[in-house]
């Protein structure tokens, strides 16, 4: 169950999830220099727009796709913050995928596995990259990219996974639905 895992915040301190009992939870996988940064506006926006209703968000920043968050855990926070206002709390930079993923994305991963991506503009160039490395790609539970986004229900089941390729009403919509 979701509440048996414990994160470390961007400023090193111990999260338990225990904490979040009763609340609904996204969990997304970030990086500061993606095609997909821009996503953190529409995820601070749902922030703003459901926290107070229980919605939580964990900011996993991540450096291992294509090494698009490189800076230190305090350079991500203030660059997140000076370009996208974020003010939803940002975890400790780590791998989501390998040797040294979070215990919380070994998890979050056999609950909802990998189910191919959304219509985008980045769905063929994803495609070939992801064939040309590993024939069994889409079979294989990992996270591909950055942005991807898991939503948990407010009695901790993973009811979702959102690729980055997911239009963000999409996102919002299972949200809301949630709440």
């Amino acid at each position: 169950m979701i509440y048996d895992y414990k994160i470390t915040t961007g400023k090193g301190e111990q999260l338990d999830l225990a904490d979040y009992k009763g609340k609904v939870i996204m969990v997304v996988n970030t990086a500061t220099g993606c095609g997909f940064t821009p996503q953190y506006a529409p995820i601070e926006q749902m922030y703003k727009d459901y926290h107070d209703q229980g919605l939580e968000i964990l900011d996993i920043p991540c450096n291992q796709f294509g090494g698009q968050a490189p800076g230190t855990d305090d350079e991500i926070h203030e660059f997140c913050t000076m370009h996208f206002n974020t003010t939803f709390p940002q975890m400790k930079k780590a791998d989501v995928n390998g040797e040294n993923e979070l215990p919380l994305y070994r998890f979050l991963k056999a609950e909802k596995g990998f189910e191919g991506f959304d219509e985008h503009e980045f769905k063929p160039m994803f495609e070939k990259m992801f064939s040309e490395a590993d024939p069994n790609w889409a079979q294989n539970p990992d996270i591909k990219w950055n942005f991807t986004k898991f939503i948990i229900d407010r009695d901790g089941k993973v009811v979702a996974r959102f690729e980055p390729t997911a239009d963000m009403a999409k996102v919002e919509e299972c949200v809301k639905a949630l709440l």
